[in-house]
């Protein structure tokens, strides 16, 4: 069944309160499926559906909601739920629940879980937002160094069920200073009497729990780890980063980069769920800053209105100078940003970037440009030195723009500004600018 036919079939279902067969048509879908199925309903749908899940399933499902969706469960189930739920969540899941909720639904969660779970949690909300300690989870698989393989397997078999992996296994001594790790594969192909001494590896890299999350994220991706162990200042062990938890926040990071470029301030709640207030508030700062700068191309427009009124067919290249700088810079700072995002470039790139996009305007500037000429010859065999002055002025467009494009992203890291600000918008804004000087000082040059 497609998709949007099995959502209609379940909202059927659920409207017409068919819980038995809404029951057993959850009962073959995926987790991830259900999640976001209920994700999506109105509030009381979304606890109507959750109730109806099996079990079994109720806790894997709970995980994987949006936040929002996950405080309207919490508020309307009752504390036995609360508590049965809160305790067999994974600690960074409750905790990335907690962060989004108001503080009298953090009140009555942690007064319905265990002392330990609350202990723990409390412990992780106190780590600064976006650090590496605030998306940790403590559930890791740790052996002692001392340990045989055969020790080992059965604590494994004896914990394993309650961690969040147990592929990558952490070796510790008495003092939880991490000494290597080693792999489950490695274990179940060694002998039972192989100390784990022997047969751990130092760990590729560890990330202090102040690490940003984004740096941990990097790392992961970077030496392809399942897992990424996290130390607090005195080298002890006190958790684990893992693969689903860096995708996370890389989805986040992208997100947050993507509102940037499109000039809104980022909004972590899903679009349909946002209000029209928070939309208009998060796109409305953007819009009048780049309304306000964009009056400085209508000034320029007036200090140059004796050359347009006295050779008019100018004005009528205005917008495609202006659109076709625009896509250059754009072309150019997503490149950059997104490099820099990746770490492939740093700020002490700058010359080379300079460099490179310098030679890359002038072979693409030149081709418009001369493509451009032509066209005016054809179109407009009578236009004087019109087509020259226009296809000067795309070359020096197409430099500017992808120089500027280049360069301003990386002055924004350097300055500790996020570079995705000096996206396309305020990129468009300041070569618009410095293009209508450009074409009409040409203009003027070459034809007065």
């Amino acid at each position: 069944m497609a998709p949007e036919a099995l959502t209609q079939a379940l909202e059927d279902l659920l409207e017409t309160r068919q819980y038995r067969a809404l029951r057993a048509a959850f009962s073959e879908m995926n987790n991830v499926d259900l999640a976001q199925f209920i994700s999506q309903l109105p509030a009381r749908q979304a606890t109507l559906a959750f109730r109806t899940l099996p079990k079994d399933v109720e806790l894997e499902v709970f995980a994987e909601l949006d936040p929002g969706t996950q405080q309207t469960i919490i508020a309307s189930i009752t504390d036995q739920e609360i508590a049965g739920i809160i305790d067999e969540l994974m600690v960074d899941d409750a905790v990335d629940m907690l962060e989004e909720m108001p503080a009298t639904l953090v009140k009555r969660v942690l007064r319905n879980s265990s002392p330990e779970t609350r202990a723990l949690i409390n412990q992780f909300l106190r780590y600064p937002e976006y650090s590496t300690g605030s998306i940790m989870t403590a559930e890791y698989t740790d052996l002692r160094v001392d340990m045989t393989v055969e020790d080992a397997i059965k604590r494994i078999r004896r914990i394993g069920e309650d961690r969040e992996t147990i592929y990558t296994c952490f070796v510790v001594d008495d003092t939880r200073q991490l000494d290597g790790v080693v792999t489950v594969k490695d274990l179940l192909l060694a002998n039972d009497v192989d100390l784990v001494a022997d047969l751990m590896e130092p760990p590729a890299v560890t990330v202090e729990t102040t690490t940003d999350q984004e740096e941990a994220a990097k790392l992961l991706a970077k030496y392809d780890l399942i897992s990424l162990p996290v130390v607090d200042a005195e080298g002890r062990l006190v958790g684990i980063v893992t693969v689903d938890d860096a995708v996370d926040v890389i989805r986040e990071e992208d997100t947050e980069d993507f509102e940037k470029m499109a000039a809104m301030t980022p909004s972590e709640r899903p679009y349909l769920k946002t209000g029209v207030f928070r939309l208009a508030a998060n796109r409305l700062p953007w819009l009048l800053v780049l309304m306000l700068s964009g009056m400085l191309t209508g000034g320029i427009l007036g200090h140059y209105q004796d050359l347009y009124l006295a050779v008019p067919v100018l004005m009528t290249f205005v917008t495609m100078l202006t659109g076709t700088g625009g896509n250059a810079g754009s072309q150019s700072s997503t490149l950059i940003i997104r490099g820099m995002a990746l770490g492939e470039i740093q700020t002490r790139d700058m010359p080379a970037v300079i460099f490179k996009e310098a030679r890359v305007s002038l072979m693409v500037g030149v081709t418009l440009a001369f493509a451009n000429f032509l066209r005016m010859l054809i179109t407009n065999p009578n236009s004087g030195l019109v087509p020259l002055v226009v296809s000067l002025t795309l070359i020096a467009t197409v430099f500017v723009a992808k120089v500027i494009g280049g360069v301003l992203p990386m002055l924004a890291r350097a300055v500790k500004v996020d570079p995705a600000l000096m996206a396309a918008p305020l990129i468009t804004t300041i070569v618009d600018a410095l293009v209508l000087v450009i074409y009409f000082n040409i203009a003027r040059a070459l034809l007065f």
